[in-house]
């Protein structure tokens, strides 16, 4: 059978029973390369096929749950789908589409375009949308059910639908995203205002305090999404210490080859005078540290950050330590300021596209080396940063699979430095081939490059040119 339309595909699966995995590669092969699911509006055509009957088609919704975790389909079509359906009379249906919105919604995420990502904005408020008004419609038949002496269906519902616009609503992204959606979309946002006041006054007459205590709550949190940038802007303007970030991005970009003392004591002169907490001057510097290495140079002045960042960085937080009034509380310190820092998923992301690696599982081991984390915080930081890729854009080209981090590199250059110059203290007078041997490494790749970044980032650049001068 030769497959024309969208539809007439998804109706050749069902006749045919195939599985999920079946039927994701048939469709590739049914449509060409070049148009996009989302362009073909495949998670609007396969709902639209499993919600014809009075409960949903099991099968075809296993083919669109496969389509979401395997993101063949984006998170705002489904959501765009899912706000189009308005029979609310039909539970199993709405409860179905409710199981779907539970897969995603507290981690909505959008790598692509920022077309895209206003498109994902504006789903989640018609998402938002039709989550009030089947709340609305399910309280309506709970007090309808009530006036009859029938209200377990109706209150199973609505508990429903409650809970998944908190679980919604719960998440500080979340709200941000129909933060920007209400500037894009003032209309809707007035259309969600009368949904709110709508279920206001349908739920006032209800007597379950635990349902009516849930949807105040949600209503609370709706209700505080345009003030988002008002309420925030005071704490922003409280934990960014722009003398700090300065500071650093100075050092690193000019005074590579500095001692670490000095701006030891520049820094700590700042976090002094303005009274920082140590958490957010630590995560400060680290912010910088980051913004330095998306920044730089590609060449050699990307080597020179790297070192910056891994090698030379951890031994000036060493030399504050000492300022620190005892060294448990600054390895707390340094464990909170990670934590901060794990929270700026945006930054960290970037990073790692540009290094092509995890950056802050290099940064994590480094200072665990130092003695700036103890192991079980170093663990557990790295499983969280590890559960956030999981939904970080990811460079997937041959080229870069095979290009080594260099991270990974300015690391491993650091202890060779360390033994280049033992060996250069050697008498070569009798052997010369372990000289031999080190020059040669030296002049192959990107060595010296390497090896000058890493001897410049840990102080130890004139004694290297020192010993060969000699």
């Amino acid at each position: 059978m030769k497959v024309v339309n969208l539809k007439q595909a998804i109706l050749q699966a069902w006749k045919e029973r195939w599985s999920d995995y079946q039927w994701s590669i048939n469709m590739k092969k049914f449509f060409p390369k070049g148009a996009t699911w989302d362009i073909l509006n495949l998670a609007e055509a396969l709902l639209e096929q499993a919600m014809i009957g009075p409960s949903p088609n099991p099968l075809i919704l296993s083919y669109l749950k496969y389509a979401i975790s395997s993101q063949m389909v984006s998170y705002s079509s489904v959501l765009t789908a899912i706000s189009k359906f308005d029979d609310f009379s039909r539970d199993l249906c709405v409860q179905a589409l409710l199981d779907i919105m539970d897969m995603f919604c507290d981690r909505l995420s959008c790598h692509g375009k920022a077309e895209e990502c206003i498109g994902l904005c504006r789903a989640l408020l018609s998402a938002l949308h039709w989550l009030l008004r089947c709340t609305a419609a399910s309280a309506e038949r709970l007090r309808e059910g009530l006036e009859a002496g029938t209200p377990a269906a109706g209150e199973k519902q609505l508990a429903m639908c409650l809970q998944r616009l908190e679980k919604t609503l719960s998440s500080t992204k979340n709200r941000a995203l129909l933060h920007i959606a209400k500037l894009e979309e003032a209309s809707s946002w007035t259309a969600i205002e009368h949904s709110l006041l709508k279920l206001g006054d349908i739920l006032a007459n209800l007597s379950n305090p635990q349902l009516r205590s849930q949807a105040e709550q949600c209503g609370t949190l709706i209700r505080s999404i345009p003030t988002m940038l008002s309420v925030h802007s005071e704490q922003l303007h409280k934990t960014g210490f722009p003398t700090v970030h300065a500071l650093v991005l100075l050092e690193g970009t000019m005074n590579l080859t500095g001692e670490t003392q000095p701006l030891v004591e520049q820094l700590m002169m700042v976090k002094r005078m303005q009274h920082i907490p140590t958490p957010l001057f630590v995560l400060e510097i680290w912010k910088a540290c980051f913004v330095g290495l998306i920044e730089s140079p590609e060449g050699t002045g990307e080597l020179k950050w790297t070192a910056f960042t891994f090698l030379k960085i951890p031994q000036v937080l060493v030399k504050l330590k000492k300022y620190s009034h005892g060294d448990k509380d600054f390895t707390e310190d340094v464990n909170s300021a990670f934590e901060f820092l794990l929270k700026l998923t945006p930054l960290l992301d970037k990073a790692d596209q540009r290094c092509n690696c995890d950056c802050t599982n290099f940064l994590l081991q480094e200072c665990s080396k130092q003695g700036l984390l103890s192991e079980a915080s170093m663990n557990n930081l790295m499983a969280k940063r590890k559960a956030d890729r999981e939904h970080a854009p990811q460079l997937k080209s041959d080229e870069n699979a095979n290009i080594q981090p260099n991270p990974g590199l300015i690391l491993r250059a650091e202890p060779t430095v360390t033994n280049i110059l033992k060996t250069m203290d050697a008498d070569h007078s009798k052997s010369p081939e372990g000289l031999l041997g080190v020059l040669g490494h030296m002049l192959s790749g990107k060595s010296l490059d390497l090896l000058l970044a890493a001897a410049a980032a840990t102080g130890k650049l004139k004694s290297f040119a020192r010993k060969f001068i000699k």
